[in-house]
């Protein structure tokens, strides 16, 4: 069985698959077709956890020390004032 390394390209990873499922939430949440509701709430669910999961990892590499570049910083993670715009 292969263990995965802590380094900072493996947090650039989690980062990035961490923006993947924000932009999928997003677009389950407003674009993509469902039979019900229910169906809508249940697929954008499924995708949060999955994201979540991904996020405790990122924090939990992040507490152990490994450093990335905060322009690889999911665009959740990120505050207004970072962005360079403020609040409206």
């Amino acid at each position: 069985m292969q263990v995965k390394q802590d380094s900072k390209y493996a947090l650039k990873d989690l980062h990035q698959e961490i923006d993947l499922f924000d932009r999928k939430i997003a677009y389950c949440s407003s674009h993509e077709r469902f039979d019900s509701e229910e169906a809508r709430a249940v697929a954008v669910k499924k995708l949060a956890t999955k994201r979540e999961t991904l996020v405790k990892t990122a924090v939990a590499m992040a507490n152990r020390g490994i450093e990335c570049d905060p322009k690889y910083l999911p665009r959740s993670f990120k505050t207004p004032a970072a962005n360079g715009s403020e609040p409206a």
